[in-house]
């Protein structure tokens, strides 16, 4: 549960550098993808921004997991896997505050989502592999 905890921290509170970033370079309001977030919970808005974006981000953390725990992801299948969330997220779920925003830093988004998962969960896995391996000499 710590592996799993400490991925969705990593994934959710990192995989905004795009956007930020593109925000920043841009001038547009680095708030902006925060607050259309919001609109999943009623309306646009920081705070529900910020809880959707627990949510939602815990819930992707938790099914990649278990995909990661059949069959290991990596960086590369997290990123994969996170186009296809933005696939879904992005494409089929039309929240109009979120198509408002410009389109390929969403996407780089939810790409960096499932690489620092997947990253996140190797890294745990490389650790419990030493332990085992020290446990059995």
């Amino acid at each position: 549960m710590r592996d799993l905890i400490r991925a969705w921290l990593v994934a959710s509170t990192l995989s905004g550098v795009p956007s930020t970033v593109h925000a920043l370079v841009t001038g547009r309001d680095v708030l902006a993808a925060t607050r259309a977030a919001g609109a999943l919970l009623g309306r646009p808005s920081v705070p529900r921004g910020v809880a959707a974006h627990v949510g939602v981000s815990a819930f992707w953390t938790g099914v990649l997991a278990a995909v990661d725990a059949r069959r290991p992801l990596g960086v590369t299948g997290g990123a994969v896997a996170g186009l296809a969330i933005a696939a879904l997220d992005l494409g089929v779920v039309r929240v109009p505050a979120v198509r408002a925003l410009p389109a390929v830093p969403q996407w780089l988004d939810h790409v960096a989502f499932g690489a620092l998962v997947g990253w996140s969960l190797a890294v745990s896995r490389a650790r419990w592999s030493t332990v085992d391996r020290r446990r059995q000499r």
